[in-house]
């Protein structure tokens, strides 16, 4: 693979060298030749004008394209950060009913305080990355002969739903909902599959934990703020639902597989860079500008010395054959990126 990877960079040189020993080839016969015909002089001279035409049509093409080009991205990056913003907020709702859920009697006598203060600063990560080793209080629990019929994982689980960071041991007193989730936190609930603790424990095994987790200890009022709430995430999927195992199989569900991969996507394109092919764009600009135009301009107004105007000719003709030989590989590049 490292072979493949060093023949496919030292391909993508190639057009740069041929076009870099192109300008010096250029460079040196035409001094050359100025040197031998002092009349070529008047020849390069007459010839400048065509160059500053040619370089300043490609200049222009190249900045109308730029430019409406980073309007498209302008306008794409705020539709991607309206639509960031709504499921920011969706993810703001489910973890105000999480939060609903830890602090209602559902759960088993003696759990809250088991989790909380036998193992304080266990966090659902650490549980999950066990093998890494990075946690003896993880091994520890892992190896303790559990009393609260296995619900203590989905207590975790629903807990590393209330953090900030990745890294965070405990949940704030006043949880924080941030306008953009913490990148590496959103990873972590996605690696580890956050919220399909719900679909599990209230979906494919409710008949075995239903003695262990008492949805009808929740209160009427709590249950119809949740529901009230899993409407504002979603109205369509959670249409005319009632607080039961099936609405929070279905919520732990949605969440896991629709909401949090929307979430860490959107995340990533409104925080993107310019494409790459933007990036050799505006290079070329550059060059172009600055070779093709300014140093010419610069010679005809204040006779600098001819040198200048030859490298000005071998550095426009060595862009354009740059041009030639790596825009179609470049867009190809692009393209399977």
């Amino acid at each position: 693979m490292r072979n493949k990877s060093f023949f496919k960079d030292l391909y993508a040189l190639i057009p740069l060298v041929f076009s870099g020993l192109l300008c010096i080839t250029l460079v040196f016969l035409l001094w050359q030749k100025t040197n031998v015909n002092p009349d070529f002089v008047e020849t390069l001279k007459d010839s400048s004008s065509i160059f500053i035409s040619i370089s300043g049509f490609l200049s222009a093409i190249i900045m109308v394209y730029l430019a409406a080009s980073i309007i498209g991205l302008k306008s794409n990056r705020l539709a991607v950060i309206d639509n960031l913003s709504k499921i920011t907020q969706k993810m703001h709702n489910f973890r105000n009913i999480v939060e609903i859920l830890l602090s209602s009697k559902m759960w088993l006598p003696g759990l809250k305080e088991y989790i909380d203060e036998e193992f304080d600063g266990l966090t659902f990560f650490e549980v999950k990355e066990f093998y890494k080793g990075k946690s003896k209080l993880a091994i520890e629990f892992l190896q303790e002969t559990h009393h609260y019929g296995d619900t203590e994982n989905l207590y975790l689980e629903l807990k590393s739903f209330l953090y900030s960071k990745s890294k965070e041991k405990k949940v704030p007193k006043n949880v924080v909902y941030p306008k953009i989730y913490n990148r590496d936190l959103v990873e972590k609930w996605l690696e580890h599959k956050c919220g399909t603790g719900l679909l599990y424990y209230f979906g494919y095994k409710f008949g075995i934990y239903k003695e262990t987790l008492d949805i009808n200890a929740v209160y009427e009022r709590h249950q119809d703020k949740i529901i009230a709430l899993a409407n504002s995430i979603d109205s369509e999927v959670f249409e005319d639902s009632s607080f039961n195992e099936v609405f929070l199989s279905k919520l732990g569900d949605y969440m896991a597989n629709e909401v949090m991969p929307k979430l860490y996507q959107l995340q990533d394109d409104s925080v993107s860079k310019l494409p790459a092919v933007m990036n050799y764009l505006y290079f070329i600009f550059l060059f172009l500008v600055v070779f093709g135009v300014l140093l010419p301009v610069c010679f005809l107004l204040f006779s600098i010395p001819i040198l200048f105007l030859i490298i000005s000719f071998s550095f426009v003709v060595s862009i354009i054959f740059f041009i030639a030989t790596s825009f179609y590989q470049f867009l190809s590049k692009e393209i399977n990126v």
